[in-house]
C-alpha cells in the first residue's frame, strides 16, 4: 500500500475513522466505568543461607540461594502456602482461585522474592501478601528443607511487608479510554481500507488519468437541474456549470495543437455516464467561441442527439451512409452561431457495419473539410465496438467517465477496447464530480453588461450580481 492509497482511504473513509475512533474511546470510558476497582498490595522476602564462617562460606551460601530462589517463588503460589492464608484470614475461597491473584517473582541474579496480591479490598489484599510470606517461610523453612542439626540451611526474611493500598491499579480510565481511541483508529482504518478496496469506483483525477491513459480535459459536476434541460449552455449561459464547460473547450484547444484533423469520438465506458449531454454543451461552447461546428450522433443503437438539440431526427447519418440523401440535407443548422447538428436519422439492423464503412469514412472527411471542429457521438465501448471502430476514422476519442459510478475495471475495458484497434483516447472527461464548494463570490459573464460579480449576502445566503468595475 502505498502513501497515494493510503491518502485515499483517509479522505474517503475520514467519517468511518472518525466514528470507530470515538466508539472506541467511549467504550474505553465505559469499561472503566463499569469495572470493579481492584487493589494490589506487595511484600519483598529476603533468602538467605546463615551460619557462614568465612568469606568462602558466605559466597557459597549466596550461591545456593540464588539457585533456590526461583523454586521459592513458584512455591509462594502453591496450595501448600495458600492454604494456611486462607484458613488464618478466614477467606471464603480455595488455593486454585487465589492462586490466579497472586504474583511471585524473582528479579535476576537476586536473592529477594517479590509476592504481590490483587484483591477488591486494599487491606485484605495486604493481610493476604504478608501472610503468604509467613506461610511461605514456613514451609520452606520447616518443611522443604531438610533441617541440618534441627536448623533449616535457608532462612526467609520479610525486608518489605506489605501495606494497604490508597489508590486503585485498575481500572485506570486514561489508559482505557487511550487505548479504546487507538484500537477504534486501527479498526477503523480497517474497515475504510476493507471499503476502499472493495469499492472500485472512480474517485479522483489521478484514478481517471491513470486508468484511461489520458488527460484529463474536463472535469464536470454534478447538476440535476441538467436531467430538465441538458443544455446547460443555453439555459443558464452564465451559472459555473455553463463555465465548466468552457474550460473544457479552452483545453481541447490545447488538444489539437499538432494533429492533421479537429475531430473527436466522443463515448465512454458504460451507458449512463452523461457522454451525450457533454458532447452536446461541449457543441455549443465551441460554437459560441466563433468556431464551426458540426455535432454528429452516430449512436445507432440509442441516438439521443436529436431529442437533446430539439431537432428533426427522423431523416439524417443513415439515410447518407446508404445514399438515400444527400449530406446537405441531412445537416441542420442550430442557433444563430456556426453549429450544425447531423442526426442519426432511422436505426439500421448493422450499426457497426455502416460506421465502419467507406461511405462513414468519406462523410467523416468531408465534414473536417467543410468544419473546424467535428464532434461525434458514439456509444459505449464495452457492450458494442462502434465506438471503437469511428475512433480510426477520426482524430482520436474524448472518453467520459462518471466519477462514483464508473469502475476502475470498466474504464480500464473500455481502454483495452480502443487499444485492441490499434486507437487511445486522446483525452479524458470526467462528469458527475462533486461540485466545488463556492467562495464568498464568484464571478458571471454576460456578453451585454461586460464581466459581472455574483455577491453572496453572509446573513441570508442570498446572491445578487454586480458588475465589476474597471475590466
Amino acid at each position: 500500500m502505498d502513501f497515494e492509497s493510503i491518502i485515499r482511504i483517509l479522505r474517503r473513509g475520514w467519517l468511518v475513522l472518525l466514528a470507530a475512533t470515538l466508539v472506541g474511546g467511549a467504550g474505553g470510558w465505559v469499561l472503566a466505568a463499569v469495572q470493579e476497582p481492584t487493589y494490589e498490595a506487595s511484600t519483598s522476602l529476603y533468602v538467605s543461607v546463615p551460619g557462614a564462617a568465612n568469606s568462602s562460606e558466605l559466597a557459597q551460601g549466596g550461591t545456593a540461594a540464588e539457585q533456590k530462589v526461583q523454586s521459592f517463588a513458584n512455591v509462594a503460589v502453591s496450595a501448600r502456602v495458600l492454604r494456611p492464608v486462607i484458613e488464618d484470614l478466614g477467606i471464603d475461597t480455595t488455593p486454585e482461585r487465589l492462586a490466579k491473584r497472586v504474583s511471585a517473582q524473582s528479579p535476576i541474579d537476586s536473592v529477594l522474592v517479590n509476592v504481590t496480591v490483587s484483591d477488591d479490598d486494599p487491606v485484605r489484599a495486604a493481610a493476604i501478601a504478608n501472610g503468604i510470606g509467613t506461610s511461605l517461610a514456613h514451609v520452606v523453612t520447616d518443611e522443604l528443607e531438610e533441617p541440618v542439626e534441627g536448623t533449616s540451611p535457608f532462612r526467609i526474611s520479610t525486608i518489605e511487608p506489605a501495606v494497604a493500598p490508597t489508590t486503585a491499579s485498575s481500572p485506570k480510565p486514561v489508559a482505557n479510554v487511550a487505548g479504546g481511541l487507538t484500537i477504534g483508529l486501527l479498526l477503523g482504518f480497517a474497515i475504510a481500507a476493507l471499503r476502499a478496496t472493495l469499492d472500485t469506483r472512480l474517485d479522483s483525477r489521478t484514478d481517471v488519468e491513470s486508468i484511461s491513459g489520458a488527460p484529463a480535459v474536463g472535469e464536470i459536476p454534478y447538476d440535476k437541474s441538467m436531467r430538465q434541460d441538458p443544455l446547460i449552455l443555453r439555459g443558464e449561459p452564465t451559472s459555473p456549470g455553463a463555465e465548466t464547460f468552457r474550460r473544457l473547450r479552452m483545453n481541447l484547444q490545447f488538444l489539437e495543437i499538432g494533429r492533421p484533423t479537429r475531430s473527436f469520438v466522443v463515448t465512454s465506458s458504460i451507458p449512463g455516464e452523461g457522454k451525450t449531454t457533454t458532447i452536446a454543451n461541449t457543441a455549443l461552447a465551441l460554437a459560441e467561441n466563433g468556431l464551426r461546428v458540426v455535432l454528429v450522433d452516430a449512436d445507432l443503437r440509442r441516438p439521443r442527439i436529436a431529442d437533446v438539440m430539439g431537432v428533426e431526427g427522423s431523416a439524417g447519418l443513415t439515410d447518407v451512409l446508404i445514399a438515400r440523401l444527400e449530406l446537405d440535407d441531412a445537416l441542420q443548422p442550430w442557433g444563430r452561431d456556426g453549429l450544425a447538428v447531423l442526426p442519426s436519422g432511422a436505426i439500421p439492423p448493422n450499426p457497426t457495419e455502416l460506421l465502419g464503412s467507406d461511405a462513414m469514412a468519406a462523410v467523416i472527411a468531408e465534414l473536417e473539410r467543410r468544419y473546424d471542429v467535428v464532434l461525434v457521438d458514439a456509444p459505449p465501448l464495452l457492450p458494442v465496438a462502434d465506438a471503437a471502430v469511428l475512433t480510426k476514422l477520426t482524430g482520436g476519442a474524448l472518453l467520459v467517465a462518471s466519477m462514483h459510478r464508473t469502475t476502475r475495471k470498466q474504464l480500464a475495458g473500455a481502454r483495452a477496447a480502443l487499444a485492441d484497434v490499434g486507437c487511445a483516447a486522446v483525452g479524458s472527461i470526467m462528469t458527475m464530480a462533486k461540485p466545488a464548494r463556492r467562495s464568498a463570490y464568484d464571478y458571471r459573464y454576460d456578453a451585454a453588461s461586460g464581466p459581472e460579480r455574483l455577491v453572496v449576502d453572509p446573513d441570508t445566503g442570498g446572491r445578487h450580481s454586480r458588475p465589476v468595475q474597471g475590466t
